[in-house]
């Protein structure tokens, strides 16, 4: 990747291999990803989706190549630095993962009190305007036991942006939704990205929703990457994507069914959009 190409992007991997339990997961890989777009990780299982995640937040080594997020190659970062670099980027864990033993309010809270010095009411407005946010007001009380599984990814998601990151990562968020609930958290992603001017990196294996949402398409395949517009996805003669499509679309085809005759309106109009706080908005412009 040249010095220009890396400059046109918020998070940009540069050569990187990696190796793991004895099998090669990136090969000199090479992609990036723009400021202020949404991009989703697409391929296989065992491609290296959420490896790639991981990489990008300082939580696993490359063998060799570069890594910069907002500028700073994180493969040259103490633990103490990875620490505070952390602080521009929001993730949401596979499946929520929120803490059993918490409320939602101190699940979305949690961030805040470790990596911040406000007090418990400033603590409390921004947990609420997080919480409003995502469509989920008055729920704070709740435990994650109390919530469906929809309205516990979009608590999760309240978490993930609750230090006002830069770039947020999103591992998986369709991953055992019924296609009312993929709908209504890609509306959601979708409107947060445009509102907050958010760096997304989403990883996906539901097509529809990935050509829809994203700016940019990263395909991962036998340790390197094709990246690009969704419409040039569609259009390649890659044999990998070509294969990954036929088959997705065919289990997908249910999915989208199923949407359109229980919501034949759909879920991105304005009137279902979840609000976003215009304080929120207003900072990230």
């Amino acid at each position: 990747m040249s010095g220009s190409e890396a400059q046109e992007f918020r998070v940009a991997l540069d050569g990187v291999n990696l190796t793991l339990g004895g099998r090669q997961i990136f090969r000199d890989l090479s992609c990036g990803f723009p400021r202020g777009q949404i991009s989703v990780i697409m391929g296989g299982s065992g491609a290296g989706k959420s490896t790639m995640l991981r990489l990008i937040g300082g939580l696993q080594r490359p063998d060799s190549g570069s890594i910069r997020v907002a500028g700073e190659d994180v493969t040259k970062l103490s633990e103490t630095q990875l620490f505070r670099a952390r602080d521009r980027i929001g993730m949401l864990f596979q499946g929520g993962a929120l803490l059993d033993s918490m409320t939602v309010f101190d699940n979305v809270a949690l961030p805040l009190r470790e990596h911040s010095q406000l007090g418990e009411t400033d603590i409390a407005e921004e947990v609420e305007r997080r919480l409003v946010a995502v469509g989920l007001p008055d729920t704070g009380k709740l435990y994650p036991r109390e919530l469906s599984g929809g309205m516990a990814r979009r608590a999760a998601l309240a978490r993930a942006i609750v230090t006002d990151p830069e770039i947020l990562m999103v591992d998986e968020p369709f991953s055992g939704l019924d296609p009312i609930n993929v709908r209504r958290i890609e509306a959601l992603l979708v409107d947060l990205n445009r509102r907050l001017h958010l760096t997304t990196l989403v990883t996906s294996h539901h097509l529809a929703s990935s050509l829809r949402m994203a700016h940019r398409i990263v395909f991962l395949a036998q340790g390197q990457a094709l990246a690009g517009p969704p419409d040039e996805l569609l259009q390649s003669a890659d044999e990998g994507v070509v294969r990954f499509l036929a088959a997705e679309e065919s289990d997908g085809a249910w999915a989208d069914a199923a949407v359109e005759e229980s919501d034949p309106e759909g879920l991105h109009g304005a009137a279902t959009e979840p609000p976003v706080d215009a304080k929120l908005a207003a900072e990230r412009s």
